[in-house]
């Protein structure tokens, strides 16, 4: 699969060379964010005709193998009709860091540019994002299970202590209950011997970056009904499931063990417990709905406080039409 999608995206960028040589060409990038169900994959699908660049996910669980359905993976058919990339590069067993994303999607960001065409990233994942278009330094210290063990069994007030002794700076920007940062923070420092606040900062890219976004508004005309986003997510639960998220999960839980942690993540938690028993088919659905719909309020929030992202009505009937003519002012600028 991994040559196919190599293959895939060789082609891709030949088609985006032949569209872009007779054009003075400056390296350039334009991302798609926003909440989940808001309409990116299709947004995206439809500019990569026009760029020729591919698609670059920016999707924390797609990255892994098997969590097709209950991700929102693109379908083979799109993957075969629009190169896309940091899709399936990496086994549900497997830890893929946030380091190890940032340097695989800068070396294909600058390989579609040499193409001269214009990537495309696209996801929800606002981390991941982050890290590309603000450059983020991010300490290349894997997870050391041993340590982190270790660690744990002394406990988080101890752990806290220690951290505000060898790191005060980082101590003052993670909370005192934060066992995760509180964990890694110490991690960096006994695998390097230099603390983390030190080695963190941002080293933003020399290229031009368009921020899109995508969001459903609230109808004005009737501000107490729900809106257009939450409708969405309850319809795309729904034709998850028709799909076979309940098999999906099933099988990935028979292959890889029911403590795999990514069992334990949206959409795949609430159908294991219907096949557990738990509740019934509609619950699971229900909840599926309900906490996708408390994720996506997070997703506003931290998509909403970065000034530079240029939002649009993911309802607007003249949706594509819209994007595409920021996006060639955007090219032409």
């Amino acid at each position: 699969m991994e040559r196919a999608m190599e293959k895939s995206l060789e082609q891709g960028l030949e088609q985006g060379l032949e569209k872009n040589l007779e054009k003075s060409w400056d390296p350039k990038l334009v991302v798609i964010c926003g909440p989940t169900a808001s309409g990116k994959s299709g947004l995206a699908l439809a500019l990569a005709q026009h760029l020729g660049g591919g698609i670059l996910s920016a999707d924390s669980r797609q990255v892994y193998r098997g969590f097709d359905i209950g991700t929102a993976k693109p379908s083979a058919a799109e993957q075969r009709s629009i190169p896309h990339a940091l899709v399936d590069i990496c086994e549900p067993t497997q830890t893929l860091t946030l380091g190890d994303f940032q340097r695989q999607a800068q070396d294909l960001i600058a390989q579609i540019q040499a193409s001269r065409a214009c990537p495309l990233l696209v996801g929800g994942t606002g981390l991941y994002i982050k890290a590309v278009v603000r450059g983020l330094k991010i300490p290349r210290v894997p997870p050391q299970e041993g340590l982190r063990s270790q660690l744990g069994q002394l406990g988080q007030r101890h752990n806290y202590a220690q951290l505000r002794a060898v790191d005060p700076a980082a101590a003052t920007k993670i909370h005192a209950n934060d066992t995760v940062r509180t964990l890694r923070a110490l991690e960096v420092f006994y695998v390097t011997g230099e603390p983390i606040s030190s080695q963190q900062g941002e080293l933003p890219p020399d290229y031009p970056i368009l921020q899109i976004g995508l969001d459903c508004p609230a109808n004005p005309e009737n501000p107490g009904a729900p809106d257009l986003l939450t409708e969405r997510i309850v319809r795309r639960t729904r034709e998850m499931v028709a799909r076979g998220l309940v098999e999906e999960v099933r099988g990935l839980g028979d292959r890889y063990g029911e403590d795999l942690p990514l069992l334990n993540t949206l959409g795949y938690a609430e159908m294991r417990q219907y096949l557990a028993g738990k509740v019934d088919l509609d619950t699971a659905i229900d909840l599926t709905a309900l906490h996708t719909r408390q994720f996506a309020k997070r997703q506003r929030t931290w998509f909403r406080a970065i000034p530079e992202i240029e939002w649009f009505d993911a309802n607007a009937p003249d949706l594509i039409d819209q994007v595409w003519s920021r996006v060639q002012r955007f090219l032409d600028h």
